[in-house]
């Protein structure tokens, strides 16, 4: 089986995204149309240039997912989300930059309401290419037991 289970995650235990998502014009337009964010920072290239920024500024919670997922193999890809809280975004993320992550293990603990579970809660930040720190966000999940873990089947064998 991949990923982690409950008994391999301890309080301090640091993770690095094992690769970078370069952020297109693209992925912000279409994930800022996806879920119906029609604020011009994100898509108005005219309007984003009259800002502080200078240019469009890729939509916070795409950061957010970002993170979120290229850190999954490594934190919860046994387990299910249960929270975001204490999101901090310190410095904008545009078009064109790549974005890796990085996560501490800050509390574990196992469930009385549902034997062979637990709770582990990260610190995640994201961190562009040149080292800025562009999201800090704490991520909750339920994550199971080894002996829990849910069954996978192995790569399915091709028929001639």
């Amino acid at each position: 089986m991949t990923g982690r289970f409950l008994e391999d995650f301890k309080v301090g235990d640091v993770y690095r995204s094992s690769v970078g998502r370069t952020i297109t014009k693209t992925d912000n337009i279409h994930f800022s149309l996806l879920t119906n964010n029609m604020n011009p920072i994100h898509s108005d290239a005219n309007y984003a240039a009259q800002t502080e920024f200078g240019r469009p500024l890729v939509n916070s919670f795409l950061t957010m997912a970002t993170v979120a997922g290229l850190m999954v193999p490594e934190t919860s890809q046994n387990g299910f989300a249960l929270g975001v809280s204490d999101v901090t975004l310190p410095n904008p993320l545009f078009d064109g930059d790549t974005l890796y992550a990085d996560t501490q293990v800050v509390e574990v603990r196992e469930t009385r309401s549902r034997p062979g579970w637990g709770v582990v809660k990260v610190r995640q930040r994201g961190i562009k290419q040149d080292g800025t720190i562009v999201l800090v966000m704490t991520r909750t999940f339920m994550i199971p037991t080894k002996t829990n873990g849910p069954e996978r089947s192995h790569f399915p064998s091709p028929k001639d």
